[in-house]
């Protein structure tokens, strides 16, 4: 079971989905959970089943003392690159916590000064503390909620499924009927190179 931060101050968990795809926008999303909260299923989004994430993230929204949600979308990443567009995600999201913050706890290994609040990066951070694990599922569900919404105007993608990612299915489709508004111009649409990750 995750543990909250070891710290008496006020923490906020912050993490993305999104980064890998290459279609559709970069979520984060930052919780403040109460220093009591436990829940026995959550963990890392990656290792929960979408019906997992999905009842999840009701049950985080209800517990949480503040949380936001930040996206940032295609074009946005094609302009300023991956990386800037997720600290762009990260920022809106914290933004939209109307509490004070003492320090923020960042899944991952950069980002970028958030005014002068105090932040320490993680790696792996949303395996371990309950208070990144909680933003991952909100940052996750609500990115497949945007795909699958962009799915309905652009079936032939697959999006229901794959959420943007790049499969074998989606990079076929993309090279049966080219890519679309939606799609991140910027990235390797058709090779199977690693993508310009951070």
């Amino acid at each position: 079971m995750l543990q909250h931060f070891p710290s008496d101050k006020i923490i906020c968990g912050v993490d993305e989905a999104g980064r890998g795809c290459i279609a559709g926008p970069v979520v984060a999303a930052a919780v403040i959970l109460p220093k009591n909260f436990s829940n026995d299923f959550l963990n890392d989004s990656k290792q929960l089943s979408e019906k997992q994430r999905n009842e999840l993230r009701p049950i985080i929204e209800e517990n949480a003392i503040a949380f936001g949600v930040g996206i940032i979308d295609n074009h946005t990443i094609d302009e300023v690159n991956i990386l800037q567009a997720t600290y762009l995600a990260m920022h809106q999201a914290i933004e939209k916590i109307n509490k004070q913050i003492d320090l923020l706890i960042i899944d991952g290994n950069r980002f970028k000064s958030y005014k002068n609040i105090e932040h320490k990066t993680i790696i792996k951070g949303d395996g371990k503390y309950i208070e990144i694990a909680a933003a991952s599922v909100l940052a996750k569900t609500y990115r497949d909620e945007i795909m699958e919404n962009l799915c309905l105007e652009f079936p032939i993608y697959h999006w229901q499924k794959n959420k943007g990612y790049p499969t074998i299915e989606h990079r076929n489709a993309v090279k049966e009927n080219g890519s679309c508004i939606y799609h991140r111009q910027s990235f390797r649409l058709l090779k199977d190179e690693q993508l310009n990750l951070f």
